[in-house]
Order: C-alpha cells, then structure tokens, then sequence
C-alpha cells in the first residue's frame, strides 16, 4: 500500500468511528415532558428552556419531542398530569413549583425529574441535600435564603414610607408558604407594620380576599411566591392598581404586567438551567449524583409609571439599587 493510500485509510477510520456515533445519536429521539403550574403565554418561562435545548443542539420535531402540561395554578392536577406523561414514557420530566415536584416524587421513582422555581428544596424534602439530592431528581433551586421574604415588606416600605397596614396573600396548601410568612412577619415586627394574612388557593377564594382586602384597613399588598399567583397575576395588578394599592411581588412578571414592584429570583433562568441538567441525563448522568443548583441573582425590578399612577415618588437609592426601572 503506498503512503497516500495509507493516509486515506487511516484518516478514514478515524472518522469512521465518531460519524457512526453522531449517525446513532441522531437516530434517538428523546422525550421530555415539563409539567408546568402556569398555562402557556408568551414570556412562560418554559421558553428559556426551551431556547437553551435549542442552543444544546436539540430540534424539536427531530432529536427530541416536548410533551407540556399545565396545571393551570391548581396543585391538584399535578398527578394527573404527571401520570400522563409516564404513560408517554418520557426519558425525563421537567417540573415546576414546590407541590409539581413532591407530586412528580410521589409518582416515580426511576424517570429522571428535574425541577425549576422550587425555593427550598431540603426543607421541603424535595431532596436529601443540594450537593447530593439523591434518587432519581435534581434541579435548580430558587432558595433564596433566610430573610428573603422580609426584603418585600422592607422594600415596600422604603416604597410607600407610610406603609403601617399590609395585607399578605399566601396559599396555605403550598409547603413553602410558610416560611414567606414567618418571615414577612418578623419584618413586619421590626417595622411596626400591621399585617392581614389572607389564605388564598382558588379562584372563588380570590374573589373573597378581594372583597377582604377592600373592606380592612390594609392599604398595601405583598403577594407571596405561588403558582397560583403567577397564573392569576393580571387579575392581582390590575385589582391593586383599581383600589390604588402599592404591592409588591416575586417575580417581574408581574412589574411588567404593571405592577408597582418585585423582588425575587428569575423563574426564566432557573429553566434555562434546567436544560443543562436534562441534557447531561440524557447524555447518561444519574440526576441524584448532579448537585442543586441555586440562583445567582436576586433582581428588583421597579415599575415608575405605576408608581406616578399611585402617587409615589420612588427615592433615588431605591431606584439606584434596582436592576431595572420601567418608565
């Protein structure tokens, strides 16, 4: 054999062997299912997830499908839907909020899960640990820390200085509500701010808060971190604009939906991370051996054309220490 048909055979087989490997790979089409607490609209932040699989190099339609459901901010449908997508045997399930993943932990113990917009996932035991989550889940953490909670009545309060009266939504079937509770209410302690905790978990409930919160003394709200808020959360703006409330939220959706403020982790980057995750297991890693990861950023987000509508100036060093200011 001369020298150039050596080359080429040689060269050959080297390319042979990874060609085979991509030709497999892209013969497998992989299945997800993202079991969302919130219906889909433009900026759902299964859309980050989405563009970041895409950035992975998965096309749907060709190496992979997506399977989505919404539970609509009903923490009930959770397992229905759940049990749906194991029938669809999806190689992993991506799941958000603190009652979607207990419930996708209740459902399966060997599809992998990878959870997003989940605050405490040790406390709520979600996983044994953030280094070491164990069994077939993982995902990423919007633990935010203790006191994060008191950031909402303390930046509410630098807000709208004469803030003495809040009215506090929170759902008392979600594990993780508890804890914003204790926490706005140190803070309100510390203030001299009183508080009207009001339970909220349907919509029929909602309706009756509403006409809760005009009839008491309460004249500002915070909204505690939810899906069910989230699902609901035009209805929540455009109801503290109507009785001029300044509220404060935990996510910039709402700010961008016109309400006054939010403080909070980002929900779309916590599932474009998600997709990080859901691509290593693919590639063969086991979730339990894959640590929790947690935010980077906490973002205050400022809305000053709903401040001028209720009246308020915003201080400078507020405004200073936004991340964003919406005019």
């Amino acid at each position: 054999m001369d020298r150039r048909a050596f080359l080429a055979t040689l060269t050959g087989g080297l390319l042979a062997a990874p060609l085979a490997a991509e030709a497999q790979s892209a013969g497998r089409v992989y299945r997800i299912g993202i079991i969302s607490p919130t219906s889909l609209f433009p900026e759902h932040p299964s859309h980050a997830f989405r563009q970041a699989l895409r950035e992975l190099g998965y096309v749907e339609g060709q190496n992979v499908i997506i399977e989505q459901r919404f539970a609509e901010g009903q923490a009930e449908r959770f397992p229905e839907l759940l049990a749906e997508a194991i029938r669809l045997k999806v190689d992993v399930l991506v799941v958000g909020s603190t009652p979607g993943v207990l419930a996708a932990k209740r459902a399966t113990a060997t599809v992998p899960i990878v959870f997003a917009g989940v605050p405490d996932p040790v406390a709520q035991g979600v996983v044994a640990s953030l280094a070491r989550p164990g069994r077939n889940i993982t995902g990423i953490s919007m633990a935010i820390g203790e006191g994060f909670a008191a950031k909402w009545v303390e930046l509410l309060k630098e807000a709208a200085p004469s803030v003495s009266h809040l009215a506090v939504l929170w759902n008392s079937t979600n594990p993780a509500a508890a804890t914003f509770v204790k926490e706005v209410q140190a803070a309100a302690r510390v203030l001299n701010v009183k508080l009207d905790l009001v339970a909220v978990g349907n919509v029929t409930q909602l309706d009756s808060a509403f006409a809760a919160i005009t009839a008491s003394p309460a004249r500002d709200v915070i909204v505690t971190a939810d899906p069910f808020f989230y699902t609901n959360r035009i209805r929540l703006v455009q109801f503290a604009a109507s009785r001029r409330l300044p509220a404060a939220y935990f996510v910039r959706d709402f700010v961008d939906a016109g309400g006054l403020m939010a403080y909070g982790p980002s929900l779309a980057e916590s599932y474009r991370r998600a997709a990080t995750d859901v691509d290593k297991i693919l590639k063969g890693a086991k979730p339990g051996d894959l640590p929790v990861e947690q935010p980077t950023k906490l973002e205050l987000v400022i809305n000053l054309k709903t401040a001028k509508a209720l009246g308020l100036t915003i201080p400078p060093s507020l405004l200073l220490r936004a991340d964003q200011v919406i005019e």
